[in-house]
């Protein structure tokens, strides 16, 4: 039996059923969409089961469904799910939804003062993310939330400007009879956290920001005034820095690898009110 195969047997309990099935799912996170061969767009989705387990759902064409099927961040939805294969995804909290059977379950949860957010969230956090990749190590399990001791730094750093030739032909190719959304447009700019572990074995981290939150925040920003691109950067800045992280707020990080690497990126904030 292969090392891979031997953690799989001794997975941690309470995630979903392998086969396909119906599974409750509160949305936490949504990922920066990014573009495919298959479905042209894709994004990653990850929340957490009623039994506490934090999964990941992918592919997800989210601009492409049809509008009945779309969903918010917080907000419980009947997914009909099955585990992604060993050989498209081995981590253990990976898993395909149909995307005929997404149904979104009334509003989502309120933002007034996060008290039912709390409830589901705060049993799932982790120690730091140094007890997160050790159970990536031991058991595929590749998502979680903590907090962090110090959040040093925000981190801006100029990308590309464009899609490649063959992403620019993928989302510009037409389905017929299909309602096209707007193109994906190209964010120039990768945003980072520098920051240190509540873990006496940390050095400090550096980790990309992909939650779909922060590039919607700039292409806002941006779309108000065309010409002032600093100031946008400023705007994203100060609410994911300053806004975020001040003493007022309870603020941890969710953070998830992407498949096939080991690497972490920072999925999402949770920043509850003390």
């Amino acid at each position: 039996m292969s090392k891979r195969n031997s953690q799989e047997r001794q997975k941690p309990n309470d995630y979903p059923a392998v086969e396909s099935h119906f599974e409750k799912i509160l949305v936490v996170v949504k990922a920066t969409p990014n573009p495919s061969d298959k479905y042209r767009e894709t994004v990653c989705t990850a929340g957490v089961t009623e039994s506490g387990k934090w999964i990941r759902l992918y592919p997800v064409p989210f601009r492409y469904m049809a509008y009945q099927s779309r969903f918010s961040k917080y907000q419980w939805v009947n997914f009909k799910i099955k585990k992604r294969s060993a050989e498209k995804d081995f981590r253990i909290d990976s898993y395909e939804p149909e995307i005929a059977e997404i149904h979104p379950i009334g509003q989502p949860l309120p933002a007034r003062n996060w008290i039912e957010r709390k409830k589901i969230i705060l049993p799932t956090i982790s120690p730091s993310l140094h007890h997160l990749e050790e159970d990536y190590k031991n058991h595929s399990v590749s998502l979680g939330i903590f907090k962090p001791k110090r959040i040093n730094d925000f981190i801006i750093t100029t990308g590309k400007e464009t899609w490649s030739k063959r992403h620019e032909q993928v989302l510009t190719q037409g389905r017929l009879f299909e309602e096209q959304p707007k193109p994906l447009e190209k964010i120039p700019f990768t945003f980072s956290y520098d920051f240190t572990c509540n873990d006496s074995r940390c050095n400090g981290h550096r980790m990309q920001i992909i939650d779909w939150e922060i590039e919607e925040l700039y292409r806002n920003m941006k779309q108000q005034n065309p010409y002032a691109i600093d100031a946008a950067l400023e705007k994203v800045k100060n609410k994911w820095l300053t806004e975020m992280w001040a003493e007022t707020r309870d603020s941890y990080l969710i953070v998830g690898t992407i498949y096939p690497n080991p690497t972490y990126n920072v999925l999402g904030v949770f920043w509850p009110p003390r």
